[in-house]
C-alpha cells in the first residue's frame, strides 16, 4: 500500500483504546526486527528517524530501508516519521524527501514562538499531504541532540492545549506527563508514576484529538542486567512501568515512542555474544541474535503494552 500518514492509524487507535508503536530506527537490523514482528502480529507501525539517525546513517539509506520494509510487507500500514525535528528546514527536508509525518519540536521556546514555528511547518506539510506532530511541555533527559535537564523540564499545562492545537493546526500533540528521554527516567527508591491527571485534563480540553507520549521506553531489566553482566555499567537504569503505558494507551494516547528498549536489546545481546564467542568477528553472526531479540521485544510491546496487535 506504500507509506501512509498517521491520520487513519490514530483515528482507529483513539476509538479502539490502543496506541501505535513509534520505533526509532538507525540500521537495517532494527528495521527488520520491528517490521517482522509487526507483520506477524498484524500491527500498524510508525518507523521514525531522529536528527541523530539521519546524521549517522544518511537520510537516503534510512528512507530506502523503510521502503524495503514496505515492499516486503505491503499489507502493513507503515508511516515514516521525523522524530524531534529541531527547525523548519529539517522538517522541510524530510517532507521533500518523502516522509509522511514530521514532528516539529519547538517546546523549549516560549508559547507564542512555539505556535509560530509549528504553524509554519504545518502550512508547508499540509500543502504536501504530510501530517505534523507538535510538542507542548518539555521532557527531561537525553535523546540524540535533545538534552534537557530536570530543572528545565516542565509538565504540559492543560489550559494551553486547546489554544495551541487550534492556532497551529497540528495533527497530534506530544505532552509531558512525567516520561523522560534516555534509560534513566526515575531515581532508585522512588515509585515511577505518570501524571494521569494532566493527561486526562488534556483529553477533556481537546476531545478526539490524538496525544503522543515521548520518552516512554520501559528499560527492560533483563537487558539492563545482560549489559551489566557482560561488561557494561548501567546502574539504576529505570524506565516507565509497562502497566502505566498500557493505561495511557487506553485513553487518548495514540502514539507511544519506544527507543532505548531496542538499543538495550541490541547492545546486551551483542555483549553477551562476544563474551560467549570471543573468537567470532563476522557481524552477521552477532547481529542475527540481536535482531531476533529486537523482534521479540517489539512483539511483546505490540501485544501486551500497546494493544495494537491485530489492528493493521
Amino acid at each position: 500500500m506504500g507509506l501512509v500518514t498517521t491520520t487513519e492509524m490514530f483515528k482507529k487507535a483513539y476509538n479502539g483504546g490502543y496506541a501505535i508503536g513509534a520505533f526509532n530506527v538507525n540500521n537495517m537490523e532494527i528495521v527488520q526486527g520491528i517490521t517482522e514482528a509487526c507483520a506477524e502480529e498484524n500491527a500498524p507501525v510508525i518507523l521514525q528517524v531522529s536528527k541523530g539517525a539521519r546524521a549517522y546513517a544518511n537520510p537516503v539509506y534510512l528512507k530506502k530501508l523503510v521502503e524495503a520494509a514496505v515492499e516486503c510487507y505491503p499489507q502493513l500500514p507503515i508511516a515514516l516519521h521525523l522524530d524531534h525535528g529541531p527547525d523548519f528546514e529539517t522538517c522541510k527536508s524530510c517532507i521533500d524527501g518523502g516522509f509522511t509525518s514530521v514532528m516539529i519540536d519547538a517546546s523549549s521556546k516560549p508559547f507564542e514562538e512555539n505556535i509560530a514555528i509549528t504553524r509554519q511547518v504545518v502550512e508547508y506539510a499540509h500543502a504536501h499531504g504530510v501530517v505534523v506532530e507538535a510538542e507542548l511541555g518539555t521532557l527531561a533527559g537525553i535523546e540524540d541532540d535533545v538534552k534537557v535537564s530536570a530543572e528545565d523540564s516542565s509538565y504540559t499545562h492543560p489550559e494551553e492545549v486547546e489554544e495551541f492545537v487550534k492556532r497551529t493546526g497540528c495533527d497530534s500533540l506530544a505532552i509531558a506527563i512525567g516520561t523522560s528521554h534516555g534509560a534513566y527516567k526515575f531515581k532508585p527508591g522512588t515509585k515511577p508514576q505518570l501524571r494521569f491527571d494532566v493527561l486526562h485534563e488534556c483529553e477533556k480540553r481537546i476531545p478526539g484529538f490524538p496525544i503522543v507520549l515521548h520518552g516512554s521506553s520501559s528499560v527492560p531489566q533483563e537487558y539492563v542486567q545482560m549489559v551489566n553482566t557482560y561488561g557494561g555499567a548501567m546502574p539504576d537504569a529505570i524506565g516507565v512501568p509497562e502497566d502505566q503505558l498500557r493505561e495511557a494507551a487506553r485513553s487518548a494516547v495514540c502514539k507511544i515512542n519506544i527507543d532505548s528498549d531496542l538499543r538495550l536489546a541490541m547492545t546486551g545481546t551483542i555483549r553477551k555474544f562476544f563474551a560467549e564467542h570471543p573468537d567470532k568477528f563476522d557481524p552477521r553472526e552477532y547481529l542475527k541474535p540481536a535482531r531476533a531479540n529486537i523482534k521479540e521485544l517489539v512483539r511483546h510491546k505490540l501485544v501486551d503494552v500497546l494493544g495494537c496487535a491485530g489492528k493493521a
